[in-house]
């Protein structure tokens, strides 16, 4: 099988994005989610962002070839205006966060009215379980990413990757893969780097058939600038490493992306107990 995993870079920084581009990176992500985000992960040193319609403007006029999603706020009464300023400012995709309902799906999807695909960011433990009620609703290009910051808050776990050990939404990924809608889950360190190791996350996205994956801070280090970024790593050679990572993998049996996938479990669920234990 050849490399199809796209990688998805956040920053509302154009000439960040732009350098991104140039690496290798797919999407980039704008990220204007605001509306009871910090309740909900203020104990968290998860990303946090605040960014602009201007920031969706500078950075969509900063790219040549690579997608610009856009994460707009939950829905409420100013959705509809938030979606037509988003597009109106360059957003090639929008993403819909911690929707519970598929009616709140159907009434994004009219707001958008076809203009551009959508992402649904199932990161509720009623949208994981609803999945069904509303794929109806996605056409060709649309898709479907699990968040794993807010299912694990939602089900109230102690580590964000419980829900990828638990297999809580291996069924809807194989709903998804069946009916050739493509998924993404979660985010990946760099290879030897994070509390759990990046190739075993890497090896479930093979497993599942995830098209997508969002890189996570060891990718850009908080850089305020490329110059600042490129002082602490090369992004287009970290990013061959996960290509290369991601190619043996695919070339791999069934059984080594299930030993990968027990020994995931395993640690997923040291690291969970340590965290419960500490409470």
């Amino acid at each position: 099988m050849s490399c199809n995993l796209g990688w998805m870079f956040i920053t509302a920084n154009p000439e960040i994005a732009s350098y991104a581009e140039v690496c290798g990176v797919h999407r980039i992500f704008v990220d204007m989610e605001t509306l009871g985000k910090h309740e909900r992960q203020k104990h968290l040193s998860a990303h946090k962002a605040a960014h602009t319609f201007e920031d969706v403007a500078a950075v969509a006029d900063a790219l040549n070839k690579a997608e610009l999603l856009v994460r707009v706020n939950p829905m409420h009464s100013g959705s509809a205006g938030e979606v037509d300023e988003a597009i109106a400012n360059g957003a090639g995709r929008l993403m819909l966060p911690m929707f519970r309902r598929p009616e709140e799906v159907g009434q994004f999807l009219e707001m958008v009215d076809g203009r551009v695909p959508v992402t649904l960011l199932a990161e509720t433990a009623p949208a994981v379980s609803r999945l069904q009620t509303y794929l109806d609703y996605l056409g060709s290009q649309d898709e479907v990413y699990f968040g794993l910051n807010d299912l694990s808050l939602d089900m109230k776990l102690d580590y964000l990757f419980e829900p990828l050990a638990a297999r809580i939404f291996e069924w809807g990924a194989g709903t998804l893969l069946a009916r050739g809608t493509r998924f993404g889950f979660g985010g990946i360190a760099r290879l030897g780097h994070g509390e759990l190791p990046a190739e075993w996350v890497l090896s479930e996205h093979v497993r599942l058939g995830s098209s997508w994956v969002i890189l996570s801070r060891a990718f850009h280090e908080n850089a305020k600038n490329v110059e600042e970024l490129t002082d602490k790593l090369n992004l287009a050679e970290e990013l061959e490493k996960l290509h290369q990572a991601e190619e043996t993998l695919r070339k791999s049996d069934d059984r080594l992306l299930e030993s990968n996938r027990q020994r995931l479990e395993k640690k997923v669920f040291e690291i969970a107990k340590r965290k419960w234990a500490n409470d």
